[in-house]
């Protein structure tokens, strides 16, 4: 039979590699490419009607008095802007009529080039699709409150799987794992961003922190699949040793979790070729976040819990500290010269 328990050094110098590139990126500022949720800005969206390309748009929005703003193409004449905060409506004065806002010079200089605008439904208009603007008060405020959701949600999740695994000897051991494998995957997703923040300008949003709460749930999901598995084969007491029960289990589900974790990634493939622009940060991180989340329900989580449960650290710790009493006899035993 297989062991893959005996073999878990192997997978956590596997894990290590993976993860050191993305933090050595994370220590190197800027750490991630934030969007205007989290930097303060403005973000809109236009269609269209005849052929236009990313630089002359960039040109136009230039000559505005925009040249920060960064350019994507979505689509057939399509283009999402992002800018510094502007204006998004004129206010009332109470004697004489309103003066434009910038939003407002900014849809008639750009509706006025390449045909016109188009709404969604392919008709004439002069108003941009979308508008959003984030002052940096509320961007601030988002990512706080990202920190504190993705730290609430590890604290509930190892409670949880502690109060489910009550009957079993060292129930917060299964608990704590849970929440290793689950800030691999977090640490993993993260770095990767981050080196493609620096190399390819990908922006880190509330898509991707939409996406980093879900590949949270879906990491947590396959362990406790596998845990209870565990759990179930300690319970019968047929198998002689915890590493054995652990092994045993772990060649029972990672079938069940390799086919059901390879349709979710089908399926995000597929939107990630055929979908639209908007969700492609939402799905970059599903699609890296499942494949890790995979990896580390099975060869993160499981694995750190024969780790714990053997007492591998503290030995190791004590074989260090041994080699180090060792040598110290042998430095004081040389002669001075």
């Amino acid at each position: 039979m297989l062991n893959l328990v005996a073999k878990r050094n192997w997978f956590y110098l596997v894990s290590f590699l993976l993860v050191i590139p993305g933090v050595i990126s994370l220590l190197i500022p800027p750490r991630l490419q934030p969007g205007i949720e989290f930097t303060s800005g403005t973000t809109f969206s236009f269609r269209y009607a005849d052929a236009a390309t990313q630089d002359q748009v960039k040109a136009l929005i230039s000559n505005l008095g925009h040249s920060e703003a960064r350019v994507q193409r979505t689509g057939e004449n399509t283009f999402l802007v992002q800018t510094n905060e502007i204006e998004g409506s004129a206010t009332t004065p109470a004697v004489g009529p309103s003066l434009p806002s910038d939003r407002e010079n900014i849809e008639e200089g750009l509706s006025k080039e390449h045909g016109g605008f188009l709404d969604t439904q392919g008709n004439a208009t002069t108003q941009f699709t979308e508008f959003s603007s984030v002052s940096a008060a509320v961007s601030t405020q988002i990512g706080k409150n990202t920190a504190i959701a993705v730290i609430l949600a590890s604290l509930f999740i190892a409670g949880y799987i502690t109060y489910a695994f009550r009957n079993v000897p060292n129930s917060l051991r299964y608990g704590v794992s849970a929440i290793v494998a689950l800030l691999h995957d977090v640490l993993l997703v993260v770095g990767v961003f981050s080196l493609l923040g620096k190399f390819f300008n990908v922006e880190v949003n509330t898509f991707f922190i939409t996406g980093l709460l879900t590949v949270v749930g879906f990491s947590v999901h396959d362990s406790i699949v596998v845990f209870d598995r565990i759990r179930e084969n300690v319970a019968r007491g047929a198998i002689r040793s915890f590493p054995d029960a652990v092994n045993h289990s772990l060649l029972q589900t990672m079938g069940r979790s390799f086919m059901t974790s390879l349709t979710v990634i089908f399926a995000i493939l597929s939107l990630l070729l055929l979908g639209g622009g908007s969700i492609r940060d939402f799905l970059l991180v599903l699609l890296i976040g499942v494949s890790t989340g995979t990896y580390s329900s099975v060869f993160i989580a499981s694995m750190f819990l024969v780790t714990w449960q053997q007492g591998d650290i503290p030995r190791y710790w004590r074989k260090m500290r041994g080699q180090q009493g060792a040598a110290r006899p042998v430095e004081a035993a040389v002669p001075a010269e």
